[in-house]
């Protein structure tokens, strides 16, 4: 998630801005599981639900960053990757993430996962057996939040097999990024003719998003010539944020206009398909992963920079919170059940919660153990 997923990147900025991500899709993730729009497997069996304007204030509010986020990952993945394969070989390089990224997937999708969804259901009043979750959910092999590891690991044998790392220096311009804009539009729009958004396939590897991952992961590789993992620069920086905030803040004003008053019952038309509303989702998803993830990027090394013991002990258990986020969630989203709460205070309840106990798991996994040599 960084320059190798549980290798220590020394820039600071990247380091911090990893551990602020992973944070907000703890957090997301939980607020996801109490919504009727839906996005994480506790909907499934949830006790209570936003009340429709307060669904409607969050999409607004915390919707727009949910286009961008995975792909901010991948463009920080892409970043460390050249240097990675050049100074291990490409058989070193392909067997070190095997086990740092397919380990932990495979372990997600045969056991811990099922087991934490039965708990879930169990606590719902479903008399299931982890066996009939394991075999009889939509989609199979789901792995919770790791199909991100499924899908880096995929891009990561790639690029080990037809990668090299080229050492000449490259200017990112401003031109770059608007002709990888228009990629995403059209390759997003092109494979959900066929894989709409949110629709799930074999290990839930949310392949309706990949033009936008391959997009930010080659940017990434690309960037690493340019020494965007060090400085992006100012011209680009700035830019890349009037773009991303004028399309964030356009995005309610653009629902109201639509008449997009449910964003859970009426998204059909936007999630894929021969329509014009398909083309402008995917348009806007395009503007926010390449100018938001550029411009998160440089915002990082612009405020981002302290360094220290505590820094430098949650970005090095970052992943392993990152792993550990999906049965946590589900736990403590089980234990708050109980309590008389509305939405509007469980979720956040539940969001506090999940993100500290998953990076105290992941600073301990990571302290001296011999968990260690997966994160």
């Amino acid at each position: 998630m960084t320059a190798e997923v549980g290798e220590r990147s020394r820039l600071a900025a990247v380091d911090n801005l990893k551990v602020l991500l992973v944070a907000w899709v703890i957090g997301g993730h939980a607020l996801l599981g109490y919504s009727a729009v839906g996005g994480w497997p506790y909907d499934e069996v949830n006790e209570v639900t936003f009340r429709p304007l307060s669904e409607a204030v969050l999409a607004a509010v915390v919707g727009p960053s949910g286009l961008f986020l995975m792909g901010t990952f991948y463009l920080l993945s892409g970043l460390f990757t050249p240097s990675s394969l050049a100074r291990k070989g490409a058989a070193r390089f392909a067997r070190e993430r095997l086990v740092r990224l397919g380990v932990p997937f495979a372990a997600s999708a045969l056991l811990v996962w099922p087991l934490a969804l039965w708990v879930a259901y169990r606590a719902a009043g479903h008399r299931v057996s982890p066996w009939w979750v394991f075999t009889h959910r939509d989609p199979p092999l789901d792995s919770g939040s790791l199909w991100f590891v499924a899908v880096l690991l995929l891009f990561s044998l790639v690029y080990a097999v037809v990668g090299r790392p080229r050492p000449e220096p490259l200017a990112i311009t401003g031109g770059h990024l608007a002709a990888v804009t228009a990629g995403v539009v059209v390759s997003t729009f092109a494979v959900r003719l066929w894989v709409p958004a949110r629709s799930g396939q074999v290990g839930d590897l949310h392949v309706w998003w990949w033009p936008q991952l391959v997009a930010m992961f080659g940017l990434g590789i690309a960037g690493a010539r340019a020494g965007l993992a060090e400085r992006v620069p100012e011209r680009v920086w700035r830019g890349s944020r009037v773009v991303a905030l004028l399309t964030a803040l356009g995005v309610p004003v653009l629902a109201v206009a639509l008449g997009v008053s449910d964003p859970a019952g009426q998204a059909g038309p936007f999630l894929g398909g021969w329509r014009w509303q398909a083309l402008l989702f995917a348009a806007v998803e395009a503007v926010l992963v390449v100018g938001g993830s550029v411009w998160l990027l440089g915002w990082a090394q612009r405020r981002l920079t302290r360094d220290g013991p505590l820094a430098t002990g949650l970005a090095r258990g970052a992943f392993a919170a990152f792993v550990v986020q999906g049965p946590v969630l589900v736990l403590l989203a089980v234990a708050a059940r109980p309590l008389p709460l509305p939405a509007e205070v469980k979720a956040f309840l539940v969001a506090a919660a999940a993100i500290a106990v998953s990076f105290a798991a992941g600073w301990l996994l990571t302290s001296r153990t011999r968990a260690a040599k997966f994160f």
